[in-house]
């Protein structure tokens, strides 16, 4: 067999799609730590010459990226032919400019890294906003893999009458994509943000929502804070609790009981990043992007 798929701690499940969709066999890799922290890894399986496909969602990714280059060091040293890197969330996209003085332009910088040591990767709604397209900072081959049909088809098959509602004008595209898949409306909040972990938002023409299934739609649900407003926002309008449906599920600190706390209905999210809320499967789509770079 040409292709080979390892499951980077944590990532079985991805890898265990991978090789379903792919037909490929998986490669047993034994990963440990050393009292003093230090990584041991062994790849128990002959690699040489084929393409290595490694599972490894980027999510908290300080506690990733040395494990991740030694893996890939290692099967170069094996002789892979190449390596592909299946990355569901892909981390440091965030500060992809600098705000102020002294800042660095950490998106880039990790860029660099990672495009360093693998040679194509395919990762699903990364954080583009002031960077429009992965092949700016990335000089691999990239494939990006849509999460709004996955999400489309879920939200058209379990909720009635839905309207969807995106958290600000820049949601509008991307939102509206989902909206017209699922064929229902949609409608964008006009948010105001004052500060990392404050935000206030407002709903036009509340009242026409009114007999619909509210469902909030967002791609990143970290502090929840835009979801937390808007699903309070649609609460005291009189709506009916909200449906909140999010790609990448990262839910730092209480955010999850917070976002339930403030009216949610229920919280859904995509499989990229490994938590109870995963309903919308984009694996699939991840093994064809994958099959796109073979």
């Amino acid at each position: 067999m040409s292709h080979v798929v390892l499951a980077y701690p944590g990532n079985e499940r991805l890898a265990d799609a991978l090789s379903a969709h792919l037909g490929s066999e998986i490669a047993p890799l034994e990963f440990r730590h050393f009292p003093d922290g230090e990584i041991y890894l062994r790849v128990k399986s002959r690699v040489a010459g084929k393409v290595a496909i490694v599972a490894c969602g980027l999510d908290r990714p300080n506690d990733k990226v040395v494990g991740l280059y030694l893996l890939a060091s290692t099967l170069r040293d094996l002789g892979v032919k190449r390596i592909l890197l299946a990355v569901p969330y892909l981390g440091y996209m965030r500060q992809d400019q600098s705000f102020h003085e002294g800042e660095g332009v950490s998106a880039r910088y990790f860029s660099r890294f990672l495009s360093s040591f693998v040679d194509g990767m395919v990762t699903v709604d990364p954080h583009l906003h002031r960077i429009h397209d992965l092949g700016q900072i990335y000089t691999v081959p990239s494939q990006v893999v849509a999460a709004a049909p996955a999400m489309s088809a879920w939200i058209a098959g379990h909720v009635e009458a839905p309207v969807l509602i995106g958290p600000d004008s820049e949601s509008e595209q991307w939102v509206s994509q989902v909206a017209a898949g699922a064929k229902c409306p949609f409608v964008v909040l006009e948010k105001q943000r004052r500060g990392d972990h404050e935000v206030e938002v407002s709903l036009p023409d509340i009242d026409k929502l009114q007999g619909k299934t509210p469902v909030l739609v967002d791609d990143i649900i970290s502090t929840a804070r835009t979801m937390i407003a808007a699903t309070e926002h649609v609460v005291r309008g009189g709506l009916s609790r909200p449906l909140c449906v999010g790609v990448h599920a990262i839910f730092a600190g209480s955010a999850y009981e917070d976002l339930l706390g403030s009216g949610a209905a229920q919280v859904i999210t995509c499989n990229t990043i490994p938590h109870p809320t995963n309903s919308i499967d984009v694996y699939p789509g991840l093994a064809e992007g994958v099959r796109a770079l073979l």
